[in-house]
């Protein structure tokens, strides 16, 4: 039994909370969880690499699935997958977290990003679906009464996008996000148990900053101790020309899923493309968003630990 039962249940055409029912935890396991494009495959990524302290490229999302994902495996095809498993294990997750049940022995790693960066990646995410996927998340929506609706359009220009991101909704009872939750509701669902021992915030602009040290972080909180040979080779298959290099090896499903597969999937990884693309006013409304904000939370969720410190160490 979880020692904190989910709090609120979250749908989108890709995700179901409702599935976390089913999970069956076991001392130990590593739940990744993100809002899209925060860098989810990075973490899976670091945490495979801790745990088999190897850097062989292994498929990600085979070793540390994606749970709460509504079109993919069913619940009892991964639970077959992670029973199998006699390694430690890890699961991928894009619930808030009052929408996941929390267990005993379970550690939780959150990776933010700023929003601006996050909704540029996700723009180039959705516009490389293949016809098939997109079909298959119309009919997860149009089947499931909470949502009738099919999967949203697309628009091209990513400005747009990010303007529909920032004023409308497709869910009930939301306003923002688009065809996904609100960003900042999102990531404050995490802040605001930042002291939680179980909890571990990371930020992608720090894992850019200094990864090494982020990965150490990342370690120490799961209580995995790496050795200082072995180390260099680790943090070097955890950047990101790495991993783009190795992206039919760590993400084979993606072929089936985006036009240009691996390439579409590990797309830039930069940070502040988004001055370029997004229009002044969209911007200006963003930061008015952020403003409203803790400042602290705001600040780290725009540029990390080293640029707002601490975030277990904040007021």
């Amino acid at each position: 039994m979880p020692v904190r039962p989910a709090l609120k249940e979250y749908r989108t055409w890709s995700l179901d909370s409702r599935r976390w029912l089913a999970y069956q935890p076991r001392a130990g396991d590593i739940v990744v969880a993100t809002y899209p494009k925060c860098g989810t495959t990075w973490m899976q990524r670091i945490v495979n690499l801790l745990i088999f302290q190897s850097a062989d490229p292994q498929p990600v999302s085979k070793l540390s699935p994606w749970y709460d994902m509504r079109i993919a495996a069913t619940t009892d095809e991964i639970n077959e997958v992670l029973a199998a498993q006699t390694h430690r294990r890890a699961v991928k997750t894009h619930l808030p977290f009052d929408g996941l049940p929390i267990f005993k022995d379970t550690r939780y790693i959150h990776v933010a990003r700023d929003g601006r960066d996050a909704c540029l990646s996700y723009h180039n995410h959705c516009l490389g679906l293949r016809p098939e996927i997109i079909d298959r998340f119309s009919k997860a929506g149009l089947d499931d009464p909470s949502i009738a609706k099919p999967f949203p359009a697309i628009p091209p220009d990513p400005a747009e996008f990010f303007h529909l991101w920032l004023t409308q909704s497709h869910l009930p009872g939301q306003t923002t996000g688009y065809l996904n939750l609100p960003y900042f509701d999102f990531h404050h669902t995490y802040w605001a148990e930042r002291e939680n021992p179980s909890l571990l915030l990371v930020h992608y602009a720090d894992l850019k900053h200094d990864l090494s040290s982020e990965m150490r972080r990342v370690a120490s909180f799961l209580q995995i101790a790496v050795d200082e040979k072995t180390w260099p080779a680790l943090v070097n298959a955890a950047t990101f020309e790495t991993m783009k290099k190795q992206g039919r090896d760590l993400m084979p499903n993606v072929m089936a899923l985006f036009d240009n597969g691996a390439d579409r999937f590990f797309n830039k990884a930069e940070t502040g493309r988004w001055r370029d693309v997004f229009h002044a006013e969209d911007i200006a409304l963003y930061e008015s968003n952020a403003a409203k904000q803790e400042p602290v939370f705001a600040n780290w969720l725009a540029g990390g630990r080293h640029i707002a410190g601490d975030p277990r160490q904040a007021a």
